[in-house]
């Protein structure tokens, strides 16, 4: 989302993590602005039962984390690198100055947000009214639209496992798993070699 080379110009670090490392924990107030080089992160906290609810996926380029830096808040759940990654930390100080002196890249940073506040908007509505199949393919066209899912002769690639589908949108992997099969059967997905297109 921001150049590398101007995070680096400001003092930004890569750090690599490795799989399931944890970047931040839930609690913990923010230092740093984070964007990843490599990699995948997901941020998540769990539910008394020990159930793991993921709030978001991120992928290269993009950045996490960002709403408790801006206001000075504990990170309502964990960063966890999903796969090895690399990430650019830059401290916080040095973020807010890079924000004053490059507007274009303040208003960048505004839009990134306003579409992850409507992507939870949706979400919160979907999940606590609508149907497996009906929030499985919210989701999966948003993760389109959102995560840059590649294109192929199969269709878009759905890089989310049926685990993350469920942590996403508030179902049991086994519902997930129905609901990927109901929605092959009436053409709305695809199946093969185990991946779902769309």
């Amino acid at each position: 989302m921001i150049a590398p080379e101007l995070l680096e110009k400001y003092g930004a670090l890569k750090k690599s993590f490795d799989k399931n490392e944890i970047i931040f924990e839930e609690g913990n107030l923010p230092t740093h602005y984070y964007q990843i080089i490599s990699g995948q992160v997901k941020m998540s906290n769990y539910n008394d039962d020990g159930r793991e609810f993921i709030q978001g996926i991120f992928y290269k380029e993009q950045s996490f984390g960002e709403p408790p830096l801006f206001l000075n808040q504990k990170y309502p759940a964990n960063a966890i690198a999903v796969d090895d990654s690399e990430v650019l930390l830059l401290p916080k100080n040095n973020f807010l100055k890079l924000l004053e002196e490059n507007p274009a890249i303040s208003l960048k940073i505004i839009e990134n947000l306003a579409q992850r506040l409507y992507y939870k908007s949706v979400m919160a509505a979907e999940m606590s009214t609508q149907e497996p199949e009906h929030r499985v393919l919210k989701l999966i066209d948003h993760g389109i639209a959102y995560f840059n899912f590649k294109k192929d002769a199969n269709g878009y690639h759905i890089n989310f496992t049926r685990q993350q589908i469920g942590d996403l949108t508030g179902l049991r992997v086994e519902t997930v798993i129905r609901t990927i099969k109901a929605l092959e059967k009436k053409g709305l997905l695809k199946i093969i070699n185990r991946k779902v297109y769309r």
